[in-house]
């Protein structure tokens, strides 16, 4: 194979990754687009240009025998069926974190792509962008020591209109913004340190949104339109503030490292700024990141080696393409991960405990702060 030809299983939002693929006269192609909206298809297709096929039955899609490889770009809760469905149809699988909402569905997708002989990819594209390398390859220096702390502060600045003005404000669609959001966060925490996370005790709450409003309110037929703080425009908006929004806005995770390293992750969506804020503390040193002022600082301490000689500032260099330049690089990890048997960055396992993480910590804050015990990997796939 010289060329891989993909479809896509919903073509809207992060759907978007079908541009960094389709290059014809190159190594990979868009043949097909599956979508239950037909405004979408219809906004695919011509944007395409090039007849590609289209249905809002991705089973049709997967039938296709010009379709090597699929990307679940789909709902979070249509992950588990989706990309089953396509590795039992024999095409590689491109799939959208979070793996899947459960745990249960994760080891699901294991299985499926296990049996299938196919390749499987998760879409970390944070392992991808400039700032979360450079840290990697700091800490991989050994510059900082051996890591024992990590502390991660998450600001989603306009948190409403990502989560709370749609389908990822109810428990059904999301578990919690723990996988939905934090599946990034606590996935940059593993792969950094190296180590996956045995143990979790959480806290949250819902602080700020939900509330009593009619679950079919939308904000421009809203008569507090005007004086809400968290009016949109489009295309996301049901309001933030209905009866039936049930996940946290507001959450605070500890986790229990293999290797005895401790962490903190704290999430808030009501927070005026956007910011992840990323601190390793190992036994030589301290690294730290700004994402507003993409730089990365190491502070040392005495070692009696020359790594305490001097601190560093790392100016982080920009990079062209969405989520910092990550989305077109993963995308080409793909097709080389199918094309040339590259390993994938992130190896599908990463993205099923970076699942049991958040569904750990979810039931920890909705049971009082109980200890949970992360539930360990499946047979055969450690």
């Amino acid at each position: 194979m010289t060329q891989l030809r993909i479809g896509i299983i919903g073509v809207g939002g992060r759907g978007g990754l079908w541009r960094y693929w389709h290059n014809p006269s190159s190594r990979s192609a868009v043949v097909a687009g599956a979508d239950i909206n037909p405004d979408h298809l219809e906004a695919f297709r011509i944007e395409h240009g090039d007849r590609p096929f289209i249905t809002t039955d991705y089973r049709e899609l997967l039938a296709r025998p010009d379709v090597d490889a699929v990307a679940v770009t789909s709902p979070d809760y249509c992950h588990e069926e989706h990309a089953v469905a396509a590795l039992e149809a024999g095409k590689h699988v491109f799939c959208e974190k979070p793996l899947a909402i459960t745990v249960e569905g994760c080891d699901r997708i294991l299985e499926a792509w296990r049996r299938s002989g196919k390749r499987l990819m998760v879409g970390f594209n944070m392992r991808y962008m400039n700032m979360f390398r450079t840290m990697k390859e700091i800490v991989d220096s050994g510059v900082i020591g051996e890591i024992k702390a990590v502390w991660v502060r998450h600001f989603v600045g306009l948190g409403s209109d990502f989560y709370f003005h749609d389908w990822h404000a109810l428990r059904r669609n999301t578990t919690s913004l723990l996988l939905q959001k934090g599946s990034h966060d606590i996935d940059i925490i593993h792969w950094i340190t190296g180590r996956y996370t045995v143990r979790t005790v959480a806290f949250g709450g819902l602080d700020f949104f939900g509330g009593d409003k009619p679950n079919d309110l939308t904000c421009p037929t809203c008569p507090e339109r005007e004086t809400c703080t968290e009016a949109m425009s489009g295309p996301r908006i049901q309001c933030a503030f209905r009866q039936e929004v049930d996940v946290e806005d507001n959450q605070v995770v500890i986790m229990e490292l293999e290797g005895g390293i401790k962490a903190a992750y704290l999430q808030c969506h009501f927070t005026p700024d956007y910011h992840r804020n990323y601190t390793f503390i190992g036994t030589e040193g301290r690294l730290e990141n700004s994402e507003p002022d993409m730089k990365v600082w190491v502070k040392t301490r005495r070692s009696n080696t020359w790594r305490e000689l001097s601190d560093r500032t790392y100016e982080v260099k920009p990079a062209a393409g969405g989520h910092g330049g990550a989305d077109p690089v993963i995308c080409k990890d793909f097709v080389d991960m199918v094309l040339d048997g590259k390993e994938p960055l992130a190896p599908p396992l990463a993205g099923r405990m970076s699942v049991a993480v958040g569904v750990s910590a979810a039931y920890s804050l909705r049971h009082g702060g109980i200890p949970v015990n992360v539930p360990p990997p499946p047979e055969g796939f450690r």
